[in-house]
């Protein structure tokens, strides 16, 4: 979706939005390198709050059409299902005693 941004956001929102996404998947890649429980958890949190920074430069792009509307809810629908996945397993994680 970024491609459609114009040119001289190549090193702006565009290059803030693939960094931010690329970032949630390496953020648990870390963690799941992480010895206890509560190290993983707090790595999934970092996922968590990194799937909201991209959000955030989606709802920018959208203010400055960018994107439109119906490509942002498609994309917010997917950020709300990653959101509660990484919820289910900070909770999974932190529950887990060993």
């Amino acid at each position: 979706m970024a491609k459609k941004f114009p040119k001289d956001e190549t090193f702006g929102l565009t290059s803030q939005i693939r960094r931010s996404a690329s970032s949630i998947g390496a953020c648990l890649a870390e963690g799941s390198g992480k010895i206890t429980s509560k190290d993983k958890a707090h790595y999934t949190n970092m996922a968590y709050a990194t799937t909201l920074e991209t959000l955030n430069h989606l709802i920018a792009a959208t203010d400055l059409d960018y994107i439109n509307q119906d490509d942002y809810l498609l994309c917010r629908t997917q950020i709300e299902n990653i959101t509660v996945k990484l919820t289910n397993l900070r909770n999974s994680q932190l529950n887990n005693k060993s």
